[in-house]
């Protein structure tokens, strides 16, 4: 049986992307920060667990030895994303594996986002001791709206009138295990977007349609946002954020669905069936 070991298991993506993986019959070993969070990976399937340091890397050479592939999600917005992909990958080359599935993020060359560069800094690190890596490079998720839109109300601090092309985590999920247990992918990178081209706006009042009831919409003022949500943030964290609503307003996030289609075999998932199946 194939093993697979997933960084970040315990979260949004890492859980995806074990149910994926356990659908189709792997063995996936969860890294996780803590043993506290174990019970997170294994009601999606998880078979073992190991406890990781991403930051120090203790635990990092113990976490791959007897798995076949890895798939590797970094902490969201993390400061040292470049030096955990060093690390990460640099176990993987000591353990001689070859097949490994960068998380990255869609446009990762685009200079006006911090974090974005950090992403792409960080595939070249993994490629640089893995040339055979895959990197994923996914738009923002359906569900990060989700659950604002069932509660009737979806606000956000950027313009409610830019294009996105949100794509859903089950299809990236799908994607990510196909890539993590079939050849002919080695060396590559995938744009994973979405099929349509929607503003929050847009998005709200398909929402509204679907659901029969009024979702409303509103701008939240960044001034807000700082003191509201952003006061949980470090200010790293909370820079890197502004610096991508900036970004959101001048021109959204946008990527070509094509590639996503092809990796699919089939159409994405719209917002739409996303919201059904929520």
């Amino acid at each position: 049986m194939t093993t697979v070991l997933v960084i970040g298991a315990a979260g949004k993506t890492g859980r995806a992307v074990t149910a994926a993986l356990t659908s189709r019959g792997v063995d996936v070993r969860a890294a996780v920060r803590s043993a506290r969070r174990a019970e997170t990976a294994y009601a999606v399937g998880a078979r073992s667990i190991s406890v990781v340091d991403l930051e120090t890397g203790s635990g990092l050479d113990e976490a791959v030895v007897g798995v076949d592939a890895i798939y590797h999600l970094a902490p969201n917005v993390h400061p040292d994303e470049v030096g955990i992909a060093d690390r990460v990958a640099g176990a993987a080359a000591r353990a001689g594996l070859s097949r490994f599935v960068f998380h990255s993020v869609l446009h990762p060359d685009d200079a006006s986002m911090p974090h974005h560069l950090r992403k792409a800094a960080a595939e070249k690190v993994v490629r640089a001791h893995l040339p055979g890596a895959t990197a994923l490079r996914p738009a923002a998720y359906h569900q990060n709206l989700v659950d604002a839109v069932l509660a009737g109300r979806l606000s956000v601090p950027y313009s409610l009138d830019s294009p996105f092309t949100n794509v859903d985590l089950g299809d990236v999920a799908e994607v990510a295990a196909t890539v993590l247990t079939r050849p002919g992918h080695e060396g590559l990178t995938y744009e994973l977007a979405g099929p349509e081209v929607l503003s929050v706006r847009d998005q709200a009042h398909v929402a509204t349609d679907l659901l029969g009831r009024r979702v409303e919409v509103s701008h939240v003022a960044l001034d807000d946002w700082v003191a509201g949500p952003g006061t949980s943030l470090t200010a790293q964290a909370r820079d890197d954020l502004l610096a991508m609503f900036a970004a959101y307003d001048r021109a959204g996030l946008v990527g070509d669905p094509a590639t996503l289609r092809r990796l699919l075999g089939r159409e994405p998932r719209t917002w739409a069936q996303a919201l059904v199946a929520s």
